[in-house]
């Protein structure tokens, strides 16, 4: 499912999505997950492919968590600190948030100027090393507290189900009750989103509708 973030910040940024970007997600400070690519801020939150993946790792019981975003995961730090201080030595007298313009989409400059915590207008030129320092932290890693999950009629995928060590794989019959027939997502069968799950539901669904057919047959039903 998507998540809910607490806070204002993700309505601030509602609409802006993040390509090749590294989400991470921690559980009371414990990493969970960690992949690259594509995501997106909403009114409520976060969603988009790796929110929806990261989300399958929590219990979401009573733990504490936290999405983080790399917004820079092509480059080190070394090299995100050459970049900015190339940039400045371009545009010295470039007022911040026209700079951070060259660095990140245009929604999230007056977020990251606040998250760095350096005036807008300030000139690039009188930029402090701690503020340089603060400026790469949150391009590096950009902490949004997550509240909880959204409904569950939202979701992509459910996890659980039959265990597929009860059912026979060629014809999806239960092992436990002949004549009951299993496919799709009342199996314990799931994974990320893209095409497994579809995948999946349409093999399982043939399997299972032959195997009903030929049951029906050979039982004289």
């Amino acid at each position: 499912v998507p998540l809910c973030a607490a806070g204002a910040l993700c309505g601030q940024l509602q609409g802006l999505s993040l390509r090749n970007v590294v989400l991470r997600a921690y559980e009371n400070g414990k990493k969970i997950y960690e992949e690259q690519g594509e995501m997106l801020f909403t009114h409520f939150g976060l969603s988009g492919p790796l929110v929806l993946s990261a989300s399958a790792h929590a219990n979401w019981a009573k733990d504490t968590y936290t999405a983080v975003i790399d917004l820079k995961s092509a480059l080190d730090e070394t090299r995100l600190e050459a970049r900015i201080l190339r940039d400045v030595a371009q545009g010295p007298n470039k007022a911040f948030h026209n700079f951070l313009e060259g660095l990140l989409p245009r929604k999230m400059v007056p977020v990251m100027a606040q998250r760095a915590e350096i005036p807008p207008d300030l000139p690039v030129n009188a930029m402090t090393r701690g503020q340089r320092r603060r400026l790469m932290e949150a391009m590096k890693a950009f902490a949004v507290p997550i509240a909880g999950p959204r409904p569950v009629k939202e979701a992509i995928i459910t996890a659980g189900g039959v265990k597929t060590g009860e059912v026979d794989p060629g014809t999806m019959m239960s092992k436990k009750a002949p004549g009951l027939f299993f496919a799709g997502e009342v199996l314990d069968v799931d994974g990320y989103t893209g095409g497994f799950n579809l995948q999946i539901a349409w093999c399982t669904g043939r399997a299972a509708g032959i195997g009903a057919a030929r049951y029906i047959e050979e039982e004289g039903l």
